[in-house]
């Protein structure tokens, strides 16, 4: 088997490829071990209940730093997002006392997303740099958008906007919201009366 491996150069090649592998892979899963961090699991727990936003209204540059700082007995009442719901839910985690929101950090709000009127973009880019999220697709010179799913709201796309094109509106969400699609392309603002008659004896 050695001799037909050192005879066929391509094999040899492989096989030169597979030891590397082996090698580089056992180096790393050492260096996975040895050189573990250890995380503070109490800072993930909090992490988990703040909205995501990555807004900075707390003052830290996202919703990890925030865990971390409240991990270290920073105030739980800090999340304009999260609002009173996160406060609570961060009391009843750490067994403190719930706090008023701080109204230096903003004051609790629906919960909005991002809208770009596309007919006036410009294609600056700049919208797409504030963004923490990585929910606005375009570039430069061409007109962007906002991927809904996966805008949280933070707000921090509008203000670098120089035709000021962006406007946070209310996120609708639930089945209250959610219609059955028409079949035809209708949409229910141009059903007919007897459209909508027939809709009724059907419910």
């Amino acid at each position: 088997m050695l001799d037909v491996i050192l005879g066929n150069p391509i094999l040899l090649a492989l096989a030169a490829l597979a030891g590397m592998a082996v090698a580089f892979g056992a180096l790393l899963g050492f260096a996975a071990v040895r050189f573990e961090v250890e995380g503070n699991p109490l800072s993930d727990q909090i992490n988990a209940i703040l909205p995501q936003t990555q807004c900075g209204q707390c003052g830290y540059p996202g919703c990890r730093p925030y865990a971390e700082a409240i991990a270290n007995g920073d105030s739980i009442n800090k999340c304009p997002p999260g609002g009173e719901d996160t406060i609570q839910a961060l009391a009843n985690l750490l067994d403190v006392e719930p706090e008023p929101l701080d109204a230096e950090h903003g004051v609790e709000a629906e919960p909005t997303v991002a809208y770009i009127r596309e007919d006036e973009c410009i294609g600056c880019t700049k919208c797409i740099q504030a963004c923490p999220v990585d929910a606005i697709l375009g570039a430069a010179q061409l007109m962007h958008t906002v991927i809904i799913d996966e805008c949280t709201g933070c707000d921090l796309c509008v203000e670098p906007c120089p035709v000021n094109c962006i406007d946070m509106t209310p996120r609708k969400g639930g089945i209250q919201h959610w219609y059955w699609p028409l079949p035809g392309g209708r949409t229910r603002e141009n059903l007919i009366a007897t459209d909508r008659s027939s809709e009724q004896a059907v419910a």
